[in-house]
């Protein structure tokens, strides 16, 4: 989609007017009275996201109008706004919408609006060989008329890319994406000035990554690690900020197989690595001042004569050991090993990981929040208030000693899961055990947020890129000079 910005409004086959919440008093076109007195008749107020749609004949010829609400004019209801256009208007037939803002609007908002608008333009048609002409996308140009706009919208561009590239990894089927071709996808990034640095299977032997290479040691596929490097303070911020992502490319839960039905969604097990790529995408889209790095752990969990057993024992990076009570609990096994290189190789003051790793998170908040541990107040607090800033809510848990108790284990220094209840707190609580003394971290479980079975605010059904934005804002707030 082609997004432009005019100071008058461009020849267009569809006119969209963006209405604040309780309505409006009059139009610039000559059928106002009927549009008005049709809104009211459908109960159009202008809430955020709301629209109202109706055919007028407009200077000779009939013209395609868009009534879209922004209620209280937060930047995200102007994205809603955007949202709702192209929800719309992509498959309608319209080739070309101009968008005026009813009583005026600043540059900032019209970006945001058109923020929203590409965001939920996005689809993949890659694997579509026949498909009928009613269900192509038709909507090529939007035209939003606003001044002031250009730097917002730079800004904004760079991570709705990002979050487009998120979405792209997570709904690649696994036969394409798989470690090495996660990788091979990442490396345009160095054409932004990204640093990108891999580990292959034998350099994390080296190092003594037994604990991620034992989840991957039942594919053919081999694993792989990913560091990717941003550094806008020309060398300034000596420390950077690390991100960590679970890349489980699909994950069949291993020799503890996971049962049939739906095993299919777990293509998208590999979230918390798409979310982190896509970040990085977007930070050095848009030339974030800031010292980040985010890395990913990349493996296949299979089944094969050489798969992890339940009962195996294996010995992480940190030293410590690891009795896999199941090997379906792989997400926390590949991340310990992932945090302690990333802690060892960068000396970062802050970690944050993100993770789809348990089905009882989703039990816990379902799809409207993801799931925050941290052992630092003040972190967590920068962190749901980007999420609620950017639309990637979160909901904090607790981290107690009790807890711990669960993932001892008789044999080895800890078990990969606990019994059955509180399971996204063990899971936080295994983690936290490969935390550094003074290392500020966080563990984020998006396991309900990275894929969606119904259109919600700015995407449609599929992958919804959660995290690039939470991210993106953590870092404007907090690490950015």
């Amino acid at each position: 989609m082609d997004i432009q910005f005019s100071p008058t409004r461009p020849d267009a086959d569809t006119l969209s007017f963006i209405v604040p919440k309780g309505g409006f008093d009059a139009l610039p076109l000559a059928a106002a009275p009927v549009l008005a007195a049709g809104a009211a008749a459908s109960r159009f107020t202008g809430e955020a996201g709301s629209s109202f749609e109706s055919f007028v004949e407009e200077g000779g010829k009939t013209v395609r109008v868009l009534l879209l609400g922004v209620g209280a004019a937060s930047e995200q209801d102007y994205e809603k706004a955007g949202a709702a256009l192209t929800a719309k208007l992509n498959l309608s037939g319209a080739s070309h919408a101009a968008v005026e803002f009813f009583g005026g609007a600043s540059g900032e908002q019209a970006a945001h609006l058109a923020f929203g608008a590409l965001l939920r333009s996005w689809r993949i048609d890659t694997y579509r060989t026949r498909q009928n002409e009613k269900a192509k996308p038709t909507l090529k140009t939007v035209t939003l008329v606003a001044t002031g706009a250009e730097a917002a919208w730079a800004k904004l561009s760079a991570i709705a890319a990002g979050v487009a590239f998120t979405r792209e990894l997570v709904s690649e089927p696994a036969n394409i994406l798989y470690p090495e071709s996660f990788v091979e996808r990442c490396q345009h990034l160095a054409e932004l000035g990204v640093k990108i640095t891999v580990l292959d299977k034998a350099a994390m032997e080296k190092l003594g990554m037994g604990s991620l290479l034992g989840v991957a040691q039942g594919s053919v596929r081999e694993a792989r690690l990913l560091a990717m490097e941003w550094d806008g303070t020309d060398g300034a911020a000596e420390k950077p900020v690390v991100f960590v992502g679970k890349g489980v490319t699909f994950d069949t839960g291993g020799i503890s197989l996971k049962p049939g039905a739906g095993m299919e969604d777990m293509k998208w097990d590999m979230g918390g690595a798409g979310a982190v790529a896509g970040a990085m995408k977007a930070l050095a889209g848009r030339k974030a001042k800031a010292h980040v790095v985010g890395i990913c752990g990349l493996v296949e969990n299979m089944p094969d004569g050489n798969a992890q057993r339940p009962g195996d024992v294996v010995t992480s990076m940190s030293g410590q050991t690891i009795e896999v009570i199941n090997t379906d609990a792989e997400g926390r096994l590949v991340l310990c090993d992932a945090l302690t290189w990333a802690q060892r190789t960068y000396k970062p003051d802050v970690v944050i990981d993100l993770a789809t790793l348990t089905g009882a998170m989703i039990v816990a908040l379902g799809h409207e929040y993801a799931g925050l541990f941290a052992n630092d107040d003040g972190l967590a607090n920068d962190l749901i208030a980007a999420g609620q800033a950017a639309g990637d809510p979160l909901w904090r848990f607790p981290l107690l000693p009790a807890y711990d108790k669960l993932i001892d284990s008789p044999i080895a220094d800890m078990k990969n899961m606990g019994a059955r209840y509180a399971g996204s707190i063990t899971a936080a609580q295994f983690l936290k055990r490969f935390i550094e003394d003074g290392v500020k971290w966080a563990h984020l479980d998006i396991a309900g947020m990275v894929w969606a079975d119904k259109p919600g605010a700015t995407w449609d059904k599929g992958a919804t890129g959660y995290g690039v934005r939470l991210i993106d804002r953590l870092v404007a707030a907090k690490f950015e000079g």
